[in-house]
């Protein structure tokens, strides 16, 4: 492929794009600079099609520039690749980093096949995924605003009883009976209460518009098959589907646990063999929600009310998946708690094998849509 391709290193940036040409049966690329614009853009594909010789493949890292600049130079009929960065070659004795250096080394590394591609989401994928981190931001700015309206009043001496869980009913009615002596600290007050009231106000509708999404075409199947398992449901689920957007690429449980760092690590060496924490690789979104679902699991498997409604209409060869995670899921727990894991490393391997239950579901539905 080599010989009849030529083979393109972009290092792109949010003002520039630094290009690497790299023609068949050359050593010494050929390099310039562009603008990171529209216009700019096409009238790259326009020379890079040119001057290339056979078939035109040009790559770039994955980064916050995100996936616009590969559709821009697919629209334009230039093939485009976007990488991991983190799984590209380094060089330990290399010191000197710069934009040129970059870009060669990127059309370097294609041309040797030593590069690994992202799979990129389509925009109406990506769409969702942003909406669901959105959400996630938004539950983020909440805890934030919650936590400096607590410390305001722990400050003065204020504090929720221990042993009752904040932000109810109570300890909303308790917050509107406070009051304040100086006009300075009722507006500081009012002024970190209606921050939290915002916010809230933006989570629910944000879980609103996840929960009208997740009702349409092709998310309402698996996120029903997700809401099956214990501790999964709609924003869990949709959090899940709308990041990983393909099954397909994930060929067996161990690469998808793989893919979401949720492996350790290993560094072994002939009769040497070191095991460390997980990778935490990959797409940390679904690792953070699948964590968070593997503490349901330290519960004996019962169905309650909610669940039995998820599963109401579901298919049986799901429902069965999902009883079977539910019990060996309890099982691993309560043996790992038996042998003096700590909770935080019990959950991990707990939301590990997961993973594998959930690709066990979604996995055969995405390559029978192929």
């Amino acid at each position: 492929m080599s010989e009849t391709s030529t083979f393109v290193g972009l290092d792109a940036h949010k003002k520039t794009i630094q290009v690497a040409l790299l023609a068949p049966g050359r050593t010494v690329p050929l390099e310039w600079e562009i603008n990171h614009e529209p216009a700019a853009v096409r009238k790259l594909a326009r020379r890079l099609l040119k001057e290339g010789e056979g078939r035109v493949q040009a790559c770039y890292e994955a980064g916050p520039c995100g996936y616009a600049l590969q559709r821009q130079l697919k629209e334009a009929g230039v093939d485009c690749q976007v990488i991991a960065p983190s799984l590209i070659p380094i060089k330990p004795g290399e010191h000197i980093k710069t934009d040129r250096r970059d870009a060669r080394k990127l059309a370097e590394l294609h041309r040797a096949g030593l590069l690994t591609e992202v799979h990129p989401p389509t925009p109406e994928e990506e769409a969702v995924r942003d909406l669901c981190r959105a959400r996630e931001d938004a539950k983020e700015d909440l805890v934030r605003c919650r936590h400096r309206l607590g410390k305001m009043l722990l400050r003065r001496g204020l504090i929720w009883p221990s042993g009752r869980n904040p932000w109810t009913q109570a300890h909303r009615e308790w917050l509107r009976s406070l009051s304040f002596e100086r006009e300075s600290e009722r507006a500081a007050f009012n002024d970190y209460v209606l921050a939290v009231d915002q916010v809230e106000e933006r989570v629910r509708t944000l879980e609103s518009q996840l929960e009208s999404v997740a009702q349409a075409e092709p998310y309402r199947e698996p996120v029903a098959w997700l809401r099956c398992f214990r501790g999964i449901d709609t924003v869990t689920a949709m959090t899940i589907v709308a990041e990983l957007h393909d099954f397909r690429r994930f060929t067996s449980p161990r690469g998808l646990m793989s893919y979401l760092g949720l492996v350790p690590k290993e560094h072994s060496s002939g009769e040497s063999r070191r095991r460390g924490g997980i990778t935490k690789a990959g797409n940390c979104h679904v690792r953070r929600v699948l964590i968070e679902a593997s503490w349901h699991y330290r519960h004996p498997h019962a169905i309650g009310r909610a669940l039995r409604k998820r599963r109401e209409g579901q298919p049986a060869k799901v429902i069965a998946i999902a009883d079977k995670a539910a019990q060996r899921l309890y099982r691993r727990f309560y043996r790992l708690g038996a042998r003096g894991k700590p909770g935080c490393r019990i959950v991990v391997a707990v939301a590990r094998e997961l993973a594998g239950f959930i690709w066990s579901v979604l996995y055969p539905r995405a390559a029978g849509m192929a």
